[in-house]
């Protein structure tokens, strides 16, 4: 029976229990700006051009009508990723981790041949994580990533011990950065790596975990 890979992000984040948040002021001194994070500005128009990419390319698929109607969070869920990218960046930087291109493409490689072929890979990274074929590498980046994180904090990502270590790495680098989204999006969680209520539809979120679950659905 086929079992599917369970990614290092998919891991850490069934940990990270989803609850709805009260709703709050965002700070709106940021005129054009879909969130701050660092003091830097992630723009509407970056975020809007990343789904639209998504879009397009769902458009191009033979399930265009599904895919675009499992979809419908898509603007946040490409600010999501932005943030999440930038937090993810910070917890390696401070842990003297770096990642090469190399590294990417091999982790990308590999995942493609777990899927049958780059094809059907670029298929179920649009399908599954609403990701289009153009926005891949950054998300392989991840994966590469946040790995070899948790291995520079001497941290298991199959243990709850260890996604915690991991956990708490992410949440310090997200509250140093100060992010501020512009409340049309939502308000960023330090602790749960949430907007809003939003939810990446490829993650199963969980209220516990229990050593039976491994990271990689062996």
């Amino acid at each position: 029976m086929h079992r599917r890979r369970r990614t290092a992000l998919a891991v850490l984040a069934a940990t990270l229990v989803a609850a709805p948040l009260l709703s709050a002021c965002g700070n709106q001194s940021h005129p054009g700006a879909a969130a701050v994070v660092g003091g830097e500005r992630i723009e509407v128009s970056t975020v809007q051009d990343r789904a639209a990419d998504v879009r397009s390319a769902q458009e191009n698929s033979p399930e265009a009508a599904q895919l675009v109607n499992k979809s419908g969070q898509l603007n946040r869920a490409k600010l999501h990723g932005l943030i999440f990218g930038r937090i993810l960046d910070r917890a390696a930087a401070d842990a003297g981790v770096t990642v090469t291109r190399k590294e990417i493409q091999e982790m990308r490689k590999a995942s493609g041949a777990q899927q049958g072929g780059e094809e059907r890979f670029e298929a179920m990274m649009l399908q599954q994580r609403w990701v289009a074929p153009d926005q891949i590498d950054a998300d392989m980046r991840q994966e590469v990533q946040l790995p070899k994180l948790a291995e520079a904090l001497g941290a298991d990502l199959g243990t709850p011990a260890g996604q915690q270590v991991v956990g708490e790495a992410l949440t310090k680098a997200s509250k140093a950065l100060d992010i501020d989204v512009n409340p049309r999006f939502g308000t960023w969680d330090d602790q749960k790596m949430q907007l809003g209520t939003y939810s990446a539809p490829w993650i199963t979120q969980v209220t516990e975990f229990t050593p039976k679950d491994s990271p990689a659905g062996a």
